[in-house]
């Protein structure tokens, strides 16, 4: 593990719990803390060939922007930069599977794994994707460290507009930043 720091300059997120809420219209989103402020928005750009979301403070001021290494590519790698220093910071690298989402946080100079997402099993993944309704079915994502262990979850409630709750309990090597980021892509890459 790399002693890097991952800190965004411009955003602070020191909140163990934050709620991330996609518009009904496109794939546009907001985080709030657990006091229900706003702390971060993102959006999908629309008819771009390669992936991006810029997003932005509670004040509209770009903080950060997750694009695509790739055109088109559904399983692929976005990386993260700092758009105050221009640094690239981590890579949110997806491996599709029809059986289970897994996404992988990496260092974006080392490519060194920070943390893995997985959501909950096969039988729901394939439910999801094959069922006339499977959509309606709420995500749910363990986050975990390199070694395995717990670090929180991302769980997908039901209602109109996408909207899942992030938990992040140990979050010594993981940058929160990065995972609320990927809920987000997540959640606009696979047209949850």
């Amino acid at each position: 593990m790399s002693d890097r720091t991952y800190d965004i300059s411009g955003i602070d997120l020191t909140d163990d719990s934050y709620t991330v809420v996609q518009s009904l219209v496109r794939n546009k989103y907001r985080a709030e803390d657990s006091s229900g402020n706003v702390v971060l928005r993102g959006k999908q750009k629309m008819l771009k060939l390669k992936e991006q979301f810029p997003f932005v403070d509670a004040d509209g001021t770009e903080v950060f922007s997750v694009k695509a290494a790739g055109m088109l590519d559904v399983a692929g790698n976005y990386v993260l930069t700092d758009s105050r220093t221009g640094e690239d910071l981590v890579i949110l690298d997806n491996d599709y599977s029809v059986l289970q989402d897994t996404w992988t946080i990496r260092d974006a100079d080392t490519e060194a794994a920070l943390a893995r997402i997985d959501s909950r099993g096969a039988l729901t993944t394939i439910a999801r994707n094959v069922l006339p309704f499977g959509h309606w079915i709420p995500h749910r994502y363990e986050i975990t460290d390199p070694n395995g262990a717990h670090v929180g979850t991302i769980a997908g409630e039901f209602s109109l507009a996408d909207t899942y709750e992030i938990t992040v309990d140990d979050a010594d090597a993981v940058p929160k930043e990065a995972v609320v980021a990927a809920a987000m892509v997540i959640d606009a890459i696979q047209g949850n």
